[in-house]
């Protein structure tokens, strides 16, 4: 039998009952379930249920959010009971910096209008009686936060889908897929045949392995997840909320006269890693009371009545976890047709209801009204197709589930990853590496008597001032920077040229040899990427981007490549085949010439800024590109790997004559910052268009090749931005992490995109979107009743148009 599909949802928990609701809602036909077993058989039915809103995301916490009001409405809508409870949900402090974690958090809540308080701990005790208040500083209260029952809220889900013409298949099993020309065509099942226009994988534990059918990579596992239901408690009250103790691990709800207490445990166990059995359905493993002891005994120090209350059942139930904590959405880069929503890390119930419906928005309006890069299946790549490297690092983050999200935490699990031929030399010389993308990367350089490892805190930790000698090296003699890691890749075609011109808002019709900064927008002119091409021959494309944004660019690009009338263009990765090391600092040029080969060629009328040439240092044959991310004069030496080490050493030789300092990510940011230099995910996203972002400079709109939200972007420009970028210093040196709340005569305007220390002007620094009308107007400093709340803390600002050090650009283009 052969069923045409408009979609096919592969998967029948609470998040494909969620997507074929919304996408119903939409008012698309259709639509098919298929589900191995009964709805809500994998993971779904054993969930502990709680709906908790509270995350360090702003999006993903409105995410959640939307679950919790279509929770609210559904079981009016449908009919059928859900088991939600809007019971409030609070989470404990134990410590200062927990406190600190908190003040946070509600920032964030204030900056979209979500009710969260900072109660003191009498508070606490008044809402949750049970509680011991020893050890308890204060607590979050989110009054919005409950619990529902999983099989009741995926039945009411279910059932409102099928009232608008959802089919759903149980018992039916996935046996194959076949894939053409870059699209999943066929589903084949035991039972039928689909034709798919499109296919939506939310197969829980099982995504990973029927992706793989496809060709898409899903990196998740499944991790053993345990908790357990008490005996009714007697004189127990009736309504209480949700209660998270982060630290001490455990989390509680009420069920039944009793309690439910889970938690995550320091040392999980993954479970059938390579997938689970393909006939494991509405089962359990077995309960393994001596893991869950130690979390018990945490449990009962919150809550001591644990200690003379029986044990009723002790569940372990299986659940998805990814290797960086946060689910898995979008449209998979492999393929054009195929969207995945898993790996919800135990949360499905609380995400379920607002990734349906973000998910549903991907697909039917070609991306969500929300920017989710935080989950995007295209934050992943190469790094994530190894199964062991997969396992590690999601156990990892598992168990740091609860424990305190320090900013610029570096995880540890399955490293080194991928390394530049600088990693051994750098290694000796002091750096400290973080991990981007699996690659192992300079956050910074600890000086000789100090111990080469991160210290964690939200103040200013043990890298701050070395970091800021760096800043001082590159602003005032030469910084070399290795940025290997970049994502780079070849672009190839006869007509090539008109091709990326159809994608990007600058010219890309330029001499060979030029670098042509420019975004890549949406329909609606938000910027899907923000990247750096250089036109290296006539049909040739070299494209540069960020470390962690490479499968995500290249993936925008082969997907309108495939859509094109240009004829045959092919896309090549060659990021491991170069090393790459920033020269950058005003006696860079003087650096460069004491080793090139021909030192004249480096003169301003010969090597203009924003243009490449090849240049021979020691016998090597390098690509060198004059631009720069820091805010100097500048090279970045592109060099095949086999000769990058042999650079670098020619250029240190010269160490000690130019005062030459190796130099850190961490710098970078802080250099950027101050030459107000944007960053994609944060400070440029799907949802932002250059004109609000301070790139109107890059839009060519008179270009003859249309492009991408060329129409958009016309109407902005005629009509104005409403919104637009804004730079800050703060008058107080407090530590800024990004997040912060924007305040204008005791207004929230807007929240903060990126922030950090300037170490050139000594000064925080905060970037974020604020009404247009109260941007600036001219170039320089004002103070007209900002304040930026950092920790619960207002601090008075001053806002700031253009660049905090060289405005003029004189340092640049010297």
């Amino acid at each position: 039998m052969s069923v045409q599909a408009r979609v096919v949802i592969i998967g029948g928990g609470i998040v494909g009952c969620s997507v074929a609701y919304h996408l119903a809602k939409f008012g698309w036909r259709d639509i098919h379930v298929v589900e191995k077993g009964e709805l809500t058989s994998g993971s779904t039915w054993h969930a502990a249920g709680l709906v908790g809103q509270l995350r360090s995301s702003r999006n993903i916490t409105r995410l959640l959010n939307h679950s919790v009001q279509l929770y609210t409405e559904l079981e009016k809508e449908t009919g059928q009971a859900t088991g939600w409870r809007q019971v409030g949900g609070l989470r404990l402090a134990c410590t200062e910096d927990r406190v600190l974690e908190l003040k946070k958090a509600q920032t964030t809540a204030r900056s979209f209008g979500m009710e969260l308080e900072l109660i003191t701990p009498n508070e606490v005790k008044e809402r949750f009686p049970l509680v011991s208040l020893e050890g308890v500083k204060a607590a979050a209260w989110i009054p919005s936060d409950g619990y529902a029952d999983p099989s009741m809220i995926t039945h009411a889900l279910a059932k409102g889908a099928r009232n608008h013409g959802v089919v759903f298949h149980r018992n039916e099993k996935i046996l194959s897929t076949e894939v053409k020309d870059r699209r999943c065509q066929t589903v084949v099942s035991d039972q039928q045949t689909y034709q798919a226009e499109l296919v939506v994988n939310t197969a829980g534990m099982w995504a990973r392995q029927l992706a793989a059918l496809s060709g898409v990579n899903v990196p998740l596992i499944p991790i053993q997840h345990q908790y357990l239901v008490t005996e009714p408690i007697s004189n127990l009250p009736s309504g209480l909320p949700t209660l998270r103790d982060p630290d001490r691990l455990v989390y509680f709800k009420e069920e039944m006269g009793g309690l439910v207490v889970g938690g995550y445990e320091s040392n999980p166990i993954p479970w059938s890693p390579k997938g689970p059995p393909e006939d494991f359905g509405q089962e359990l493993l077995p309960a393994d009371l001596d893991h869950f002891t130690p979390l018990f005994e945490n449990a009962a120090q919150c809550i001591p009545i644990l200690n003379q209350t029986g044990i009723r059942k002790l569940i372990n139930g299986p659940e998805a976890f990814t290797p960086d904590g946060n689910f898995i959405m979008g449209k998979a880069p492999e393929l054009e047709n195929y969207f995945v929503a898993a790996g919800f890390n135990a949360h499905g119930i609380a995400a379920g209801g607002g990734a349906g419906k973000f998910l549903a928005e991907w697909m039917v309006e070609g991306q969500p009204s929300l920017d989710l890069w935080s989950v995007d299946i295209r934050r992943f790549g190469r790094a994530h197709e190894s199964l062991e490297r997969v396992t590690k690092r999601s156990c990892e983050l598992y168990a740091k589930h609860y424990t305190l999200h320090w900013p610029h935490e570096e995880h540890q699990s399955a490293r080194p990853g991928f390394c530049s031929p600088l990693y051994e030399t750098l290694k000796t010389k002091g750096a400290v590496f973080g991990s981007k993308m699996g690659w192992e990367r300079p956050n910074w350089f600890a000086p000789k008597g100090m111990e080469a490892k991160d210290s964690l805190s939200f103040g200013f930790p043990n890298w701050h001032e070395p970091v800021g000698q760096e800043c001082s090296s590159v602003r005032n003699q030469v910084g070399l920077i290795d940025q290997s890691s970049f994502n780079k890749f070849m672009v190839r075609g006869e007509r090539v040229s008109e091709f990326l011109n159809t994608l990007a808002v600058n010219e890309l019709d330029c001499p060979i040899g030029s670098l042509v900064y420019t975004q890549l927008c949406n329909e609606k002119g938000g910027i899907e990427s923000d990247l750096t091409f250089m036109r290296m021959e006539q049909d040739v494309y070299y494209g540069v981007t960020g470390t962690a944004f490479g499968t995500h660019d290249q993936a925008w690009i082969r997907e309108h490549r495939n859509r094109s009338k240009f004829g045959s263009i092919e896309i090549e990765d060659v990021t491991f085949d170069y090393g790459v090391i920033n020269v950058c600092g005003p006696h860079s040029r003087a650096l460069l010439k004491e080793v090139v080969s021909h030192p004249e060629s480096l003169e301003n009328d010969q090597f203009p800024f924003g243009t490449s040439r090849r240049i021979e240092i020691d016998g090597v044959l390098c690509q060198a590109l004059r631009v720069t991310y820091v805010g100097e004069l500048g090279w970045e030496l592109h060099i095949p790997k086999e000769g990058c080490l042999k650079v670098y050493n020619t250029l240190w030789k010269h160490q000690q004559k130019y005062q030459i300092q190796n130099v850190g990510y961490r710098a970078i940011e802080s250099l950027r910052l101050e030459k107000g230099f944007r960053y994609w995910s944060t400070d440029l996203t799907p949802e932002i268009n250059p004109y609000e972002a301070g790139l109107g400079f890059c839009v060519k709109l008179e270009k003859k090749q249309d492009f991408i939200g060329k129409k958009a972007l016309e109407q902005v420009k005629k009509q104005g931005p409403s919104q637009k970028c804004v730079g800050f210093t703060l008058n107080e040196k407090v530590p800024v992490h990004g997040g912060e709340a924007i305040y204008h005569q005791g207004k929230l305007v807007g929240v903060a995109t990126s922030s950090g220390y300037g170490h050139t002007v000594q000064k925080p620094i905060v970037y974020g979107y604020v009404p247009s009308e109260i941007a600036p107007k001219t170039i320089g400093p004002t103070h007209e009743g900002f304040e930026i709340e950092s920790m619960g803390q207002r601090i008075a600002a001053q806002r700031f148009k253009g660049a905090l050090v060289d405005p003029k650009r004189e340092k640049v283009l010297a």
